[in-house]
C-alpha cells in the first residue's frame, strides 16, 4: 500500500460491471491508496443503488445528486423535481452529473440547457459544487457559464478533453479540470494540454466503468486504475507520482469541502 492517497472524483461504481464485485473492488482500492470515490448520479434509476453504496461504505463512497444530460428526455421536469426533493432531504457532496451532451442526439438541446440552468441554480442555492459533463459541447457549456450572473463557480469540468484556451477559461471561472484515462490515449491531445497546466487546477477521476486508461483501454474501467492516470500526469509534469497524489487529493478535498 502506498504512503500517499488518491481520490477518484468521478466514478459510477453502482453499475453492474463494478457493483457485482464491490467488496473486492474496494479492498483493491485500499491496497492502491484510493481513499475516497465520489459517485455522480445519472437519473432516477441510479439513485437507490448509489445511496445503498454510500450507506454501506460511508467513509469511502460518497454520493452526488443530479440529472445527467443524456437522461434529459420528455420527463426531464419530473426528474429535476426528484433531484430537488432529494437535495432538500439530505446532504450531498455535489450537484452532478449535469451539463450538455451533443454526441448521442440533438433532439433535446433546449431541454438540456434548461436542466443545466436549473441544476446550476440548485447548486448555488445550496452552496454545493457542480460536476459538469460536456461531450461535443464544450463551447456551449463555456458560453452558458459565462452568460450567467455568476462570475465564478465551485465545481469541476468532468472528463476534460478540450484545448488549452478552453482550459484557461474554465479555470478562470473557478472550476477544476477532471483528468481521467483519456490523458493516456496516444492521439487525444489531452496530454499536451495537461503538460501546460498547473496541478493546482487538476483533480483525478476514472469515470468508471468508462474510459479505461492504456493499457486497459476497451475494457471496463475501475478506480483501481487511478494510479495509472496519476503516473502519466507525473511524467508530463516532471514530478513524482507522490506529488501528483498530494496535490490532486488536496484539490479534491477543497472541491468537496
Amino acid at each position: 500500500m502506498p504512503d500517499y492517497e488518491f481520490i477518484d472524483t468521478h466514478a459510477h461504481i453502482y453499475y453492474d460491471d463494478l457493483y457485482t464485485h464491490i467488496n473486492d473492488l474496494l479492498a483493491d482500492c485500499n491496497e492502491n491508496g484510493i481513499s475516497k470515490i465520489y459517485m455522480p448520479n445519472v437519473d432516477k434509476e441510479s439513485i437507490d443503488r448509489m445511496l445503498e453504496l454510500e450507506e454501506r461504505f460511508p467513509a469511502k463512497c460518497i454520493a452526488m445528486m443530479g440529472l445527467h444530460p443524456c437522461s434529459v428526455k420528455e420527463d426531464f421536469e419530473q426528474q429535476l423535481k426528484l433531484v430537488e426533493d432529494w437535495v432538500s432531504k439530505r446532504q450531498f457532496s455535489a450537484i452532478g452529473e449535469i451539463g450538455i451532451d451533443y454526441y448521442w442526439t440533438r433532439e433535446f438541446d433546449k431541454q438540456q440547457e434548461e436542466a443545466f440552468h436549473f441544476q446550476l441554480d440548485l447548486a448555488k442555492k445550496n452552496d454545493l459544487p457542480v460536476a459538469i459533463h460536456s461531450r461535443n459541447s464544450l463551447d456551449t457549456v463555456i458560453s452558458i457559464l459565462k452568460n450567467r450572473k455568476e462570475s465564478r463557480y465551485k465545481g469541476v469540468l468532468h472528463c476534460f478533453t478540450g484545448t488549452l484556451p478552453q482550459a484557461k477559461e474554465l479555470i478562470e471561472m473557478g472550476l477544476y479540470l477532471g483528468i481521467g484515462g483519456v490523458v493516456t490515449f496516444k492521439n487525444a491531445g489531452v496530454d499536451k494540454v495537461v503538460a501546460e497546466l498547473d496541478m493546482e487546477n487538476l483533480v483525478l477521476e476514472t469515470d468508471s466503468p468508462y474510459l479505461s486508461p492504456v493499457p486497459y483501454r476497451g475494457k471496463p474501467n475501475s478506480p483501481v486504475y487511478l494510479p495509472i492516470i496519476a503516473q502519466k500526469i507525473a511524467e508530463l509534469k516532471g514530478v513524482t507520482i507522490k506529488e501528483v497524489a498530494a496535490t490532486t487529493t488536496e484539490n479534491a478535498m477543497k472541491l468537496f469541502a
